[in-house]
């Protein structure tokens, strides 16, 4: 059982900012969250971002990659990182006692990273391998096309794991010059949680990335995508299961209408077997093996996704009652009783969420890097519980079906 405190903030001389969450759990996180995914890739090196992100494990100046792997597993703790289309996060989870060893092996592998040529040969293989896996996995596969096919001839339009032509022409260099152009002092955000004070956590990380230089500002431009017309596209893959992703480019993160957005997807194929679609297109028909809907909200824009699985045979069938559903939507405002409930279900799953001490603290770290500030839970909760009807009806036309990109994988 642990107890979480409010997030406090620091910023170090360098520019790089703070964030520390007070718990009284004996176990700690610290990591970095970087303004720096897949959307920055070079032309050319498609990848680049996701490949830094596997291979910055593999040696430094000081220390080797198996000494690296074992420095954290030593005391019972671990490394990790992922990768998104705007962000890469490099944690660790560890033994709240060993804070100030975390902090200084994820500063090492920022500042003196060496990517051995032999190492990044390995780790190319296993790369490759998960780019082919993916292919394995329909489910997988059908959300990566669709995503390409939305933000097609933009920074956005390419898998987040790269192309293989691509991924065998990156070089030593160019994972070290992506570490020197995008992880700098001010296109980041340190983050630590644990059951320690928060001025220690701060004296912690201002010893070891303290020396980082002060690079003010980005040098990748993004350009923001633009707005295509809708498309109905079709793969044939030899599959029992048909599987479609359908969706829309939506406004980005700082837009007033994002809380409206994020009930809506809730309501429309949230995690609730309740969900409108669920209820539609399995519960009363047996249509579909799964249906769900996603709401990524980046820095310019954003998508919402609705993904479903069935028989080839009820994929339009399944496909026309989406569209009245989201018509619907867009038509009539819900009533009074429909819209409490829904913002009761949705909150209390955000309070269920919230219980999640990894999602937190890199959570808080993502709105310091992108909004200069933490939002909290509460301020969420505030703002789902003062929507109205008309805020729902008003979101809803941006995922009219006439909006809507389709894509069908069978």
């Amino acid at each position: 059982m642990h107890t979480e405190e409010k997030a406090i903030v620091h910023t170090l001389p360098n520019g790089l900012r703070l964030v520390h969450i007070h718990s009284n759990s004996a176990v700690g996180w610290c990591g970095l969250v970087v303004d720096a995914g897949s959307r920055d890739d070079p032309a050319g090196k498609l990848g680049l971002a996701h490949f830094v992100e596997h291979t910055i494990f593999k040696g430094t100046r000081h220390r080797r990659s198996w000494h690296i792997i074992n420095r954290m597993e030593a005391v019972g703790g671990e490394l990790n990182a992922y990768t998104t289309k705007e962000a890469t996060a490099l944690y660790a989870i560890f033994p709240i006692e060993h804070l100030e060893r975390a902090t200084e092996l994820i500063a090492d592998l920022v500042a003196n990273s060496t990517f051995p040529t032999a190492e990044l040969e390995r780790e190319r293989g296993v790369v490759l391998e998960e780019v082919e896996s993916y292919r394995d996995s329909p489910a997988d596969a059908a959300y990566d096309d669709f995503e390409d096919l939305l933000f097609r001839g933009s920074e956005l339009g390419h898998n987040i794991l790269g192309v293989e032509h691509d991924l065998h022409g990156i070089t030593s260099q160019d994972c070290r010059d992506w570490l020197d152009r995008l992880y700098t002092p001010r296109n980041m955000v340190f983050f630590s949680l644990g059951n320690v004070k928060a001025e220690r956590a701060f004296r912690i990380a201002e010893k070891h990335f303290g020396c980082l230089g002060n690079a003010t500002n980005r040098t990748v431009p993004r350009r923001t995508p633009p707005l295509l017309d809708p498309l109905r596209h079709q793969e044939h893959i030899d599959s029992h299961q048909a599987h479609t992703v359908m969706g829309a480019i939506l406004p980005g993160m700082s837009d007033e209408r994002r809380y409206a957005l994020s009930l809506l997807n809730n309501i429309i194929g949230g995690p609730g077997m309740n969900s409108l679609l669920n209820v539609q297109l399995r519960e009363r028909r047996g249509y579909v093996y799964t249906v769900e809907s996603a709401l990524t909200l980046m820095t310019d824009c954003g998508m919402m996704e609705l993904y479903f699985g069935c028989d080839s045979a009820k994929v339009e069938r399944s496909l026309s009652l989406i569209n009245q559903t989201l018509s619907q939507l867009a038509m009539k405002p819900l009533s009074a009783r429909r819209l409490d409930a829904a913002k009761k279900q949705y909150c209390g799953q955000l309070l269920v969420a919230g219980d999640n001490p990894e999602a937190n603290c890199i959570g808080a770290a993502k709105s310091l890097l992108y909004r200069n500030t933490v939002a909290t839970q509460a301020d969420t909760i505030e703002h789902i519980n003062a929507l109205t009807a008309t805020d729902l009806l008003d979101a809803a036309q941006l995922i009219i079906p006439s909006r809507l990109t389709t894509l069908t994988l069978l």
